[in-house]
């Protein structure tokens, strides 16, 4: 048995995040709203912040109910700037807004899951990083599906945080090479 990666340090919460979720393909296509939500308000944070927040976020924005979310308008926003169990940032908060609706749009068109999930040919990406060094910012998946994600309407979806969501996500698979989870992860990934 291997190392876990380093990433995660020694904090119990962060611990169980990397061990149990991080990685796990998720196939529900409102999970995946959550996560990319999640990862946008997380630009220019440190993840375990948002990971601290996130039964707040949950509770903020109705359980990550796109349909109840893209309804809401400033009198929301304004609820959301003053609740400090979230990230309060106006231009996240209204990208979420914009973001919920632009998920129900392609959720309508063709599945949000499916949509996401044709970036990687709907496989999981098995990389074999050794150490920290060789996992990547984004790569061109990254860049694709960012520039899709933003040109249908979804906020605070660059490339380096549309990476992070696809490693969250389990689009890719970047634990490292001796880590207890990779070969998990692995397992979970034909699908």
């Amino acid at each position: 048995m291997g190392e876990r990666c380093p990433w995660c340090g020694t904090d119990p919460l962060y611990v169980a995040y990397h061990d149990g979720e991080w990685g796990v393909p998720l196939r529900d296509g409102r999970a995946l709203w959550e996560a990319l939500v999640l990862e946008g308000f997380q630009a220019g944070l440190s993840w375990i912040t948002i990971l601290r927040k996130r039964e707040g976020f949950r509770a903020a924005f109705a359980g990550f109910d796109p349909a109840v979310v893209a309804g809401w308008g400033e009198d929301q926003v304004a609820r959301l700037m003053a609740d400090a169990g979230i990230v309060r940032h106006r231009g996240k908060i209204e990208g979420a807004i914009r973001s919920a609706r632009a998920f129900l749009e392609v959720e309508a068109r063709e599945g949000f899951a499916a949509y996401v999930w044709r970036h990687v040919d709907g496989r999981p990406v098995q990389n074999a990083p050794r150490s920290m060094a060789d996992v990547p910012a984004e790569t061109d998946i990254s860049r694709a599906l960012s520039r899709q994600l933003r040109k249908d309407g979804f906020a605070f979806c660059g490339p380096t945080t549309v990476y992070a969501f696809m490693q969250a996500a389990g689009l890719v698979n970047d634990h490292l090479v001796g880590c207890p989870a990779r070969e998990r992860v692995a397992a979970l990934s034909s699908g």
